[in-house]
């Protein structure tokens, strides 16, 4: 499963330009427990982020991104700091790779794709995962795709600033299609699940609201916070080990709803997988829905675009629908047949137009390969 990155077509990398693509994500459930070394079941979309770079001779690291009005520099030295915005993604695997002993060339970077920011589709790690391989292909660095996820992480976390699992580098990494991915976040270990969405005539609709969502601000980090603090009163490494009869020891309301979060999803996770393995896929709806309520009620991260994207959705047909991402914003998705889905595309945008909200987008998305070069 832990295949390594494949070795550049080029006698030598450093000679020629290195491209790269890395997918989004849709988590299908599972949110919030992968900083608590839960469970979770993303797969990769078609979605992508692309990176191209060559190297230069001057120690240097420039970035440009089609959707960016201009160019940023920084040295291969660049630490923690250094570089702030969009290209502290870019500039954080740098630092990642140079940190975990590797010695880097000055590189030119060029990025673009058809991933949208602050959508919930993890953007980020996708962006990290590509510019990665392309780092450390030009490099001539000997690398696995578990390894470089890992950096992709280690570069969210230090670098930027975000204390995220290592879900979404791992999605981006890893994915197959029409499978989803169910990650263990403590010991690593991963599986394909088949989500066979087009053999039983389903579709998984995202809605992209216009709530964008922006994790370096401090609610995300809060609830990490939270978590661990849940865990601590209850004498556990994380709340992985907790259970529901666990809860009742948890005196303060706040902690206590954030644990019951974490401690029902991963159950819901596990629960959801089993029904993906007998090939019961309209059954995890109901689930889907579950989660979308535990993450607005006991998780607190849900707003009002995601809930009327959710209440719409299940109010068109919908088997099930959830918020995904961290939350504060984003995405959403919903469950439907597919001969349903433009009517539950077009009542969607309704809901959002009826109450005044700027129309949402609204796609198909399947689950897609991981992260390849070009």
């Amino acid at each position: 499963m832990n295949e390594p990155l494949p070795p550049s077509r080029s006698a030598s990398a450093s000679a020629s330009w290195s491209e790269w693509e890395a997918p989004g994500r849709v988590n299908l459930i599972g949110e919030h427990t992968d900083y608590n070394e839960g469970f979770v079941l993303p797969f990769a979309i078609a979605q992508r982020t692309r990176a191209r770079g060559r190297t230069r001779d001057d120690g240097l690291v420039t970035v440009r991104s089609a959707q960016e009005p201009e160019p940023v520099e920084f040295p291969v030295t660049t630490a923690p700091g250094d570089v702030l915005g969009w290209a502290a993604y870019p500039a954080g695997m740098v630092w990642a790779l140079t940190d975990a002993g590797h010695v880097l060339p000055g590189v030119d970077l060029a990025l673009d794709g058809d991933l949208p920011m602050g959508a919930g589709l993890a953007s980020s790690a996708a962006l990290e995962c590509s510019v990665g391989a392309v780092l450390a292909d030009l490099a001539g660095v000997a690398i696995d795709r578990t390894t470089l996820a890992r950096l992709g992480q280690q570069a969210e976390n230090a670098y930027v600033g975000v204390p995220c699992g290592p879900m979404d580098q791992l999605a981006s990494m890893h994915s197959r299609t029409a499978h989803a991915m169910l990650i263990d976040t403590r010991s690593g270990a991963l599986e394909q699940i088949p989500l066979p969405l087009v053999d039983q005539r389903l579709s998984l609709i995202a809605i992209g609201t216009p709530a964008r969502h922006a994790l370096v601000a401090g609610s995300y980090a809060d609830r990490r916070r939270q978590c661990e603090e849940a865990a601590a009163v209850l004498e556990v490494r994380t709340l992985r080990d907790a259970g529901t009869a666990d809860l009742s020891r948890l005196v303060d309301p706040v902690l206590r709803a954030r644990a019951r979060h974490i401690v029902t999803e991963n159950d819901r996770v596990l629960e959801t997988t089993a029904l993906l393995r007998s090939g019961h896929v309209r059954e995890i709806g109901r689930l889907l829905t579950d989660s979308h309520t535990s993450l607005r009620d006991d998780f607190d991260v849900s707003c009002r675009e995601l809930d009327l994207a959710v209440e719409s959705s299940l109010g068109s047909g919908a088997y099930g629908a959830r918020m995904i991402g961290g939350g504060f914003g984003g995405s959403a998705i919903a469950l439907v047949d597919a001969e349903q889905a433009g009517r539950l595309i077009s009542a969607v945008k309704s809901a959002f137009s009826a109450t005044g909200l700027p129309t949402p987008t609204a796609y198909s998305v399947v689950p897609s390969p991981g992260a390849r070069r070009l």
